[in-house]
């Protein structure tokens, strides 16, 4: 079972007279205690969250028309309003006969499985805010040395042109330091007095402490 998925408990469902059985742990599930209560449909109904409830009501008019078993994913909201995510796995049950008379199955609790996502997609977003970071700071830092302005003043003229050609800002960086490294090569003299500074690696404050061995 992949991670984050929880086998909780069982139930039973009999199509005459719409009759429910459902272990201690399902009742948990629901926010009762062993015995507490009888399960009903409307009680089923009611613990569904409210925008499932539609898709309840027309996963027992298939089952009670069609005799089909009742697998679904939906949202349960148990007696202290917690919203738990779960899947129900079901097959049918048949009589002596062959005939089908009702479905049977399990719950799977998919809380984690959720959260799991959830964290998978703000880890995505992070990154991509990462990303989308460093190209627009490189982008700035292009504007700082051409112009000779600060990085609030850089950032103003990638926020102007972001809202001149309607795009974002990251966007705008991106073409810009594209842009800059294929028209506005580097003269050699540029490049031997950069080897110079980088190589003296003299700083303009500091101690020696500072230096990072």
């Amino acid at each position: 079972m992949p991670s984050g998925i929880r086998r909780i408990g069982d139930f039973r469902f009999f199509y005459e007279g719409e009759k429910w059985e459902w272990s201690d742990e399902v009742a948990a599930l629901h926010g009762y205690g062993p015995g507490e209560v009888e399960p009903t449909t409307e009680l089923m109904r009611r613990h569904k969250h409210p925008e499932d409830r539609a898709h309840f009501d027309a996963m027992l008019a298939e089952m009670l028309t069609d005799h089909a078993p009742f697998s679904s994913r939906h949202r349960i909201v148990d007696t202290s309003g917690r919203v738990r995510p779960v899947a129900v796995i079901a097959h049918s049950i048949t009589d002596a006969t062959g005939e089908t008379i009702g479905t049977e199955g399990f719950y799977l609790d998919l809380t984690d499985a959720e959260l799991a996502v959830v964290q998978r997609r703000v880890d995505d977003q992070v990154r991509a805010f990462r990303d989308s970071s460093g190209v627009i700071e490189q982008a700035k830092g292009m504007l700082m040395l051409v112009y000779g302005v600060n990085a609030d003043r850089a950032f103003d003229v990638l926020r102007w042109r972001s809202q001149q050609e309607n795009v974002k800002i990251r966007d705008v960086a991106a073409a810009l330091i594209v842009e800059i490294q294929a028209s506005l090569p580097l003269e050699n003299h540029h490049r031997r007095r950069l080897d110079e500074i980088v190589l003296r690696a003299r700083r303009s404050s500091g101690s020696s402490s500072d230096v990072v061995h």
